[in-house]
């Protein structure tokens, strides 16, 4: 399979479509399905980090089959550990010859050959990972990790811009409601209640 050439258009086009939302679904959703077809590849996979289970939730993916992302728990410390932990891209060219791979035997049923894993950070903080799967063994060159990597954080800094979006429209509506001084002391809500934070690089697993 011949290899698209990844230009500065590709990524100008989907960060104008990121650019124009606020909803945190619909950016992971563009973002997969924008990364699929840019590079021309089998598929791709949003996956938000969880300091509580030490697990990458599944936020949106494309090009892959429902049993494949049903196939079990992604975890922190098995799956592309090093990615999360160093912070860095990690491509992997073999995934049925790699321990790095927590389910080589389900990669390989989905017809997975190779992946490029690229963490989604927001300041010092880890959000999750952008990761990209290929059918065929795939060479990543520089050029796809700096594409990859470019979306990434665009992404990381749409979700952060919605939750202070949200964030700020929550304390709008709080002071809307106020009436009593005394009540609201009370009753005080903060303008990031409710909204999901990210998470520090400390608090994902060494192991």
């Amino acid at each position: 399979m011949e290899k698209p050439i990844v230009t500065y258009e590709s990524l100008i086009r989907i960060t104008k479509a990121l650019s124009a939302i606020r909803d945190p679904e619909e950016i992971a959703l563009i973002s997969v399905e924008g990364v699929t077809h840019a590079l021309n590849v089998k598929g791709c996979t949003l996956f938000l980090f969880s300091p509580k289970h030490k697990e990458l939730k599944v936020a949106a993916y494309y090009g892959l089959s429902d049993n494949y992302i049903s196939k079990g728990p992604v975890s922190a410390m098995a799956s592309i550990a090093s990615s999360l932990q160093d912070g860095q891209p990690v491509a992997i060219y073999d995934v049925s010859d790699d321990p790095r791979i927590q389910y080589p035997d389900e990669a390989k049923k989905e017809g997975i050959a190779s992946i490029l894993s690229t963490p989604i950070i927001v300041g010092e903080n880890l959000v999750g990972c952008l990761r990209v799967y290929t059918a065929e063994p795939w060479e990543f060159t520089l050029n796809d990790v700096n594409f990859v990597q470019a979306v990434a954080q665009v992404v990381g800094m749409a979700m952060e811009l919605c939750r202070v979006n949200k964030g700020l429209k929550e304390s709008i509506d709080v002071l809307k409601t106020m009436r009593d001084p005394r009540e609201l002391r009370s009753n005080r809500r903060t303008p990031y209640e409710g909204v999901p934070k990210s998470f520090p690089m400390e608090s994902v697993p060494k192991g």
